[in-house]
Formats: structure tokens, sequence, C-alpha cells
């Protein structure tokens, strides 16, 4: 007898919080050893390894809402202090981001399409930022920061991506961006809409 959708669609929610779980669980233990550039590489290749199962991603269980047409995050895992937040970032078009920091460790790690990092050379109190690299993050790749690493992020075509930070990104107060429009490091003000995404 064949399954309802809605069971196939609970049996897909499970088996992706099952796997998000596992994951996240890996990740504890990496990030445990310390946070340098090994540990960060590890928790990259990790959800690499996650996102290899494409199916238990599908863009159409991560719509990107019409009042937030530049993006949307979802979150699959945090922990109850707000440590190892995990989401999945949905892009519908082109968006981009200035240069930025986290003061905390990132990965992201492809799902669909492209997102272009451009990785820059210095921190706020180096003044203007410089790129020295890029890297194009898409299904089978990710990239990897320190807390202090800069990048910013440019997307032309829509994208579907995991973001991975060692704290939610909401109690991230201290992050900085470089204003093009005045020349100056900045501090973000602005919340993050975040749905939760949690089985």
């Amino acid at each position: 007898m064949p399954r309802s959708g809605k069971a196939v669609e609970l049996s897909l929610s499970l088996r992706r919080a099952v796997v998000v779980r596992e994951a996240m669980a890996d990740i504890r233990v990496i990030e445990s050893t310390g946070v340098d550039r090994v540990a960060v590489d590890g928790i990259r290749n990790r959800l690499i390894a996650l996102a290899a199962d494409k199916e238990l991603f599908p863009r159409s269980d991560f719509p990107v809402p019409q009042s937030n047409i530049g993006g949307q995050l979802y979150l699959l895992s945090q922990d109850s202090d707000g440590r190892f937040a995990l989401y999945v970032q949905v892009v519908a078009g082109a968006n981009s981001t200035p240069a930025h920091d986290h003061t905390t460790w990132a990965v992201i790690v492809g799902l669909e399409g492209q997102e272009l990092n451009r990785v820059y050379d210095g921190h706020a109190e180096k003044g203007k930022p410089e790129v020295v690299s890029e890297y194009v993050v898409e299904h089978g790749t990710g990239i990897a920061f320190l807390p202090e690493d800069v990048h910013s992020i440019h997307i032309e075509d829509g994208s579907l991506n995991f973001h991975c930070y060692g704290l939610d990104l909401n109690a991230l107060s201290e992050r900085q961006y470089w204003s093009e429009d005045s020349n100056e490091w900045k501090y973000f003000k602005n919340k993050f809409d975040i749905i939760d995404a949690r089985t």
C-alpha cells in the first residue's frame, strides 16, 4: 500500500533530524580539541559529508518568504546554551554581503547553486580590507573561518547552503563589517530573521 504524502514528508523530516544530530555530535567532538585551522577544516569536512545526500535537504522544504526575498535562514540545530548553531541559508536570486567577521568559528558548505566567497587580509584594526583570495562554495565543497577571519559573500543566481557557527548568529553582538559608504568598520545592528526548522 503506497504511503501518503504526509507520511513520506514525516519520514524525510525525521531522517534529516537524525543525520543532523549525528553530524553535530561529531562537530562537538572536533571542536573540543580547540578552535584552530585544523578543527574548522574538520568541521567543514563533516558538513560536506552531511550535504552529500541532497535529497534530505530539498529546496522545497526551505522556501524564501516573499517578505525576505534576499534570503532566509532556517535553524536545523542549536544547543540549549546557543552554541553549535547549524542553519540552512536559502537565497532566491542575487545577494551579497560586505566584508565582515564572525567573532566565532564559521563554516559554509554547499547544497545547491554557487556562492562566491572573497577572503580578505585584515581585521578591524588594519583599516580597509583587501581581497587575498576567492573561493566558490557549491555542492561537495565548503569553506571554514576562524573568529577573526574576514570574508564577503556574493550570489548571482540563488543558492542553498549550510551555515554553521560556534554560537547563535543573533548572539554575535560584536560582529563588524566594512562600510564602503563611510570607509570604516562598523558593528552590525540588525538581527537575523531565523525560522526554527528543528524536528
